[in-house]
């Protein structure tokens, strides 16, 4: 399998744990600091991706969102990242990206360490919520990888 492709399948699990957790929350009472989290996972992804297109920043990086407008991103950076990895050529994957971080910091990295970032990021703070969900007692989205390809919800 080609990188790209990799990540192409990488983002398409990623959309799919994004819905888990956000319909997780929306069965129950959503906690607010799990609903912050998905919200922070959200604005972090379309952070990176117009860093990516060299665009200025378009949410804080803690956003206050409902679970509505969660459940709107997460379909709009499903749209936005399979259209970029569509488009992308292989080549670019190794190309550096100059930005500012959050601290005003000056940074580059290469487009494939952003993209792997996101996805581990994501994964990250999605084990958060589902810790706090546990913790209060609710239950939380099952999102493992392998549960996702075992049931051929990915490609």
């Amino acid at each position: 399998m080609e990188l790209l492709d990799h990540f192409r399948r990488q983002f398409t699990y990623d959309v799919w744990a994004n819905r888990e957790v956000q319909r997780a929350l929306n069965n129950g009472k959503t906690e607010l600091r799990s609903l912050q989290l998905l919200a922070h996972i959200l604005a972090a992804e379309r952070l990176w991706l117009e860093r990516i297109h060299g665009q200025r920043q378009s949410l804080p990086v803690w956003p206050d969102f409902t679970i509505e407008r969660c459940e709107h991103e997460i379909e709009d950076m499903a749209s936005h990242w399979r259209e970029y990895l569509t488009q992308v050529f292989p080549a670019r994957l190794s190309e550096s990206v100059r930005y500012k971080n959050s601290k005003g910091e000056e940074w580059a990295s290469s487009v494939e360490n952003i993209l792997t970032h996101v996805l581990l990021h994501s994964a990250y703070h999605r084990g958060q919520i589902a810790s706090q969900m546990r913790a209060a007692g609710k239950q939380p989205a099952y999102t493992d990888f392998i549960h996702a390809a075992r049931q051929g919800l990915i490609e």
